[in-house]
């Protein structure tokens, strides 16, 4: 795993197949992002068909509109195919799975994204919990990894967004509409 800081400095660009929300498989990239003038959160999970990470990406998805209205394009990723993706949004999330999604799941199989943003378990080939905002430069502005077993707040990431997204200095448990220093 990398020990080299990452935030503060232009993002790794990546390209990786996906699973968009009609369920086409197509491709998405930083640099599309950048091109359309978006912010991109990238997160990755550790594997489809797990007990976590279909309430994380289900949040996210449930709250996508908030995330659009912020300019940002929301990426999911983790080292599964695009089509055990696909059969993961095909499930019902009664039984375990996903449900129709409103942002792309990406399949990085070659393990390539993961261990550029420091996030790989080498030796099981799964990704932990990273969290990644990246503003329409490319600059990797921030940055949160966490264990496998612990979900994370959609209501942090957006708060976190919004704060990057004032250009401002936040205090401590700023929240949105409150004044910047």
């Amino acid at each position: 795993m990398s020990d080299k800081r990452m935030v503060a400095k232009q993002a790794p660009r990546f390209e990786m197949d996906a699973v968009m929300p009609d369920k086409e498989f197509k491709k998405v990239s930083l640099e599309q992002n950048m091109k359309n003038d978006k912010w991109t959160v990238l997160y990755f999970y550790p594997m489809d068909f797990t007990f976590v990470c279909p309430t994380e990406i289900t949040s996210i998805s449930d709250r996508f509109d908030e995330f659009e209205d912020l300019d940002t394009e929301v990426i999911g990723v983790s080292t599964d195919t695009v089509h055990t993706h696909l059969a993961w949004i095909n499930t019902d999330r009664d039984d375990n799975g996903l449900g129709d999604l409103n942002y792309p799941l990406a399949a990085d199989t070659n393990h390539a994204v993961a261990r550029d943003y420091g996030v790989l378990i080498e030796e099981e080939g799964v990704a932990l919990r990273g969290l990644f905002i990246i503003s329409p430069e490319g600059e990797l502005m921030y940055s949160v990894v966490n264990h496998n077993n612990i979900g994370r707040d959609v209501d942090e990431t957006l708060r976190v967004l919004q704060a990057l997204q004032t250009g401002g200095l936040c205090p401590a448990n700023w929240k949105p509409g409150q004044a910047v220093l």
